[in-house]
This record gives structure tokens, C-alpha cells and sequence, in this order.
């Protein structure tokens, strides 16, 4: 297999997954003169799955990608197909959301209730159902646990949601993009709570926050189009913001479109950015520690990346979207 043909596959059985680890390509780390460094020595790309398709296994511009529990990757495309996948990429399952002509989910997350933290819910931003649906992980749909459904900016309703994220205490965070631009907190059983932001530029606001991840007691919040990334602190009713970081460019340390975000075990922070076609390692105050990838079409390279998560070995996934592939990093 020529260094061109990057290594792809819908992995039938376990054995050729095995073998396609063997096939592992190294990309470069990009430094800067500036003082970003890598974190963990030279990046590598040690594996890369997918191709564009509809049968399983395959993508069609992917947009969303989640973790669970068991270190399984669960994926949706521009078909409202939502797929699962061990973290070497072999095809566990699939199944549909239940509605897509208007429009394809743009966001997933999973998250563990206090009252059964055995069985975790995925939560699916249905974005232009102005809705979250819940599926069990199996495919099966929670609709006794579906948050909103109407469009508008009245209390609990929604313009294009783009995630929604649950923290320890079972509360659910929405985001949503267009004509609010807002945060909504509802509670374990789906009530309204609170909301913030609002469409602009000034802290407090945002321009499309496209990802939200909860660690903690911390909200982390993706606001794409203002190109930076904000924290709030949950200890409150209403969140109360703590700080932000990012301005727009191409430098590192810059933010371009950043559409995701992952938070590390040792607290820093993975950016996916869709502009600048690459992920970045932060401090949780915003210094860069490591740039990887590029634009293009090989192994190392991106194009136009929406999602991030790592697994429970310290391993970077990114939803290498237009090329309609998964490519798993071992350092940034």
C-alpha cells in the first residue's frame, strides 16, 4: 500500500483491523519559532480509516463524532446515519436518526445520570428539528427524554441546535446558532432552567458555539465564529463565565473556526479547527503546547475537520470530515 493510498477500510472482522495497524504513517509536528512546542515528542499518525460512501463503514461528510464509556466511537454523517465503531475502526453498528429533510445533526455527546450511571444516553443536537434527541447505545430512541422540537426564542425553544451536554448533576446544556446564539440549562427531567448569551462579538456572547464539553464543574464552549473558546464555571443556577482565549488567524496559538473541542486527562485542551484545517494542543489558559496537521488530502493532512475526542489510551481522534475518514494521532 503506497504512502499515497492512505489506509482505509470497514473492517469486517477483527483481524484486518490488526493489520491495517501495521500500516501506520508518520506526520510531521508543525513547530513555530514562537515557543509552541509538541507535548509528547513527534506527532504520528498511526492509523486511518474511512472513505466517502453510503454502506457501513463508509461517510458522507461526516460531522459529529462522541465517545463512550467502553472507548467506542459513535459518528454521524450528512445521511443522518449515526455509526459505531471500535477505536480502530471496525464497524459495530448503525442506525438513522429519524427524521433528516430538513436538515442533519450536527452534534453528539454522551453522558452518564446520577440516578443510572451504568447506562449512558447519547445526546443528539437535531439541528434543524430545533431539537436533542436521546438514544440508548443502541440506536434505540428515548422520546420521553427529547428536549424542544419548536423553533423560536422563547424559553425551551430553539433555533439550529448544534450540541447539547449533560454534567454530573443530570442538568442539559443546548447550544444553538442563527437567531439566538444562546445557551439553554434545563434540568435532569427536561425543564427549563436558564439560558445565556446572545448573537455578537462581546464576552458573554457568541457567534455560533458549534461544541460544548463538560468537565467538571467547567462548561467549555467552541464560539466558531467569534474564532475563540470561552469557560463558565457550573457551580451556579446560571453559569457564570471564567474566562476566554483565542483571537483569529493562521499563527500558532490562533484560532480559525475552531468547531470542537476535547479535554485531556492531564487538563489541556484539543482544538479542532474547521478554517485553519488542523488541531491544537492549549493550557486551559490558552497557551499553545503543540500544532498538528495541515490541508490536504494524505495521512497528517485535513480537510475541513469538524470533531475531536481522545480515548481512554491518551489517543487523538479527528473527524478528517471532507476527506470522509477518521485519522488517529498518538501525540500533538
Amino acid at each position: 500500500m503506497s504512502k499515497a493510498d492512505p489506509v482505509r477500510a470497514e473492517c469486517p472482522d477483527r483481524r484486518k483491523c490488526l493489520a491495517m495497524l501495521a500500516a501506520a504513517v508518520s506526520a510531521p509536528l508543525v513547530m513555530s519559532a514562537s515557543g509552541c512546542v509538541a507535548t509528547g515528542g513527534p506527532s504520528r499518525v498511526d492509523h486511518v480509516w474511512g472513505r466517502r460512501g453510503l454502506s457501513d463503514g463508509r461517510f458522507l461528510k461526516p460531522r459529529a463524532i462522541t465517545i463512550d464509556p467502553d472507548d467506542q466511537l459513535y459518528i454521524v454523517d450528512t445521511t443522518g446515519r449515526i455509526q459505531v465503531f471500535d477505536v480502530d475502526g471496525c464497524h459495530l453498528r448503525t442506525w438513522k436518526v429519524p427524521d433528516t429533510a430538513n436538515g442533519r445533526p450536527t452534534g453528539l455527546s454522551f453522558d452518564s445520570r446520577p440516578e443510572n450511571p451504568t447506562t449512558p444516553r447519547l445526546l443528539v443536537a437535531d439541528t434543524h428539528y430545533y431539537r436533542m434527541l436521546v438514544f440508548d447505545p443502541d440506536g434505540e430512541l428515548q422520546t420521553d427524554q427529547q428536549i424542544g422540537g419548536k423553533s423560536g426564542s422563547a424559553d425551551g425553544e430553539f433555533a439550529f441546535v448544534t450540541d447539547a451536554v449533560c454534567d454530573a448533576e443530570g442538568n442539559v446544556y443546548v447550544g444553538e446558532y442563527g437567531a439566538s446564539d444562546r445557551i439553554q440549562k434545563f434540568s435532569p427531567d427536561g425543564q427549563f432552567v436558564a439560558s445565556w448569551g446572545g448573537t455578537g462579538e462581546a464576552p458573554g456572547r457568541f457567534l455560533r458555539p458549534q461544541s460544548l464539553v463538560v468537565d467538571g464543574q467547567t462548561l467549555w464552549i467552541a464560539d466558531a465564529c467569534n474564532h475563540r473558546i470561552v469557560r463558565y464555571d457550573l457551580a451556579h443556577q446560571t453559569p457564570q463565565m471564567i474566562g476566554q482565549w483565542g483571537t483569529e488567524g493562521t499563527a500558532p496559538g490562533q484560532l480559525h473556526y475552531p468547531y470542537d473541542l476535547a479535554v485531556d486527562r492531564d487538563g489541556s485542551i484539543v482544538v479542532c479547527e474547521y478554517g485553519n484545517q488542523r488541531l491544537q494542543r492549549f493550557t486551559e489558559d490558552g497557551v499553545c503546547l503543540g500544532v498538528w496537521g495541515s490541508p490536504g488530502h494524505e495521512p497528517g493532512q485535513l480537510y475541513q475537520p469538524w470533531g475531536v475526542v481522545i480515548d481512554s489510551s491518551g489517543r487523538v481522534h479527528v473527524l478528517d470530515s471532507n476527506n470522509h475518514r477518521v485519522q488517529r494521532v498518538t501525540a500533538i
